[in-house]
């Protein structure tokens, strides 16, 4: 990537994170959950997505990495924060809230691999 200018190279990752969420989406379907939201943003943070299995409400932070540790260090104390506060957010303007649960997984997509899922990482 050397000798790209930085714009280049941002918008070659922001493309990079957006197929990591939809390969993410498309993990996440096989293993049955249901697509919420994709990308939710409020004034607290964003949600990459925003997942539902029966009465469970899963906030997913979706990192592409080339190894499962890179991926999970890659989600900071400040971004668990204001992903928490920005689905905690969102679940409070359900009609169904009081019976739901949440949690909080990443997912990592490596190269050539099937996406690694951490489930209640934090």
């Amino acid at each position: 990537m050397r000798g790209k200018n930085p714009q280049n190279r941002r918008k070659q990752a922001e493309r990079r994170g957006r197929l990591a969420e939809w390969l993410a989406v498309l993990f996440l379907l096989l293993k049955g959950h249901r697509i919420l939201a994709l990308r939710h943003r409020n004034r607290f943070g964003e949600v990459d997505i925003i997942a539902r299995k029966g009465d469970l409400i899963v906030l997913v932070e979706v990192k592409a990495r080339a190894s499962e540790r890179l991926g999970v260090d890659a989600v900071s104390h400040d971004s668990q924060r204001r992903i928490r506060a920005a689905g905690d957010a969102w679940l409070s303007r359900r009609s169904d809230a009081h019976r739901l649960s949440i949690r909080c997984d990443i997912v990592v997509v490596l190269p050539g691999r099937w996406p690694q899922h951490f489930k209640d990482a934090f």
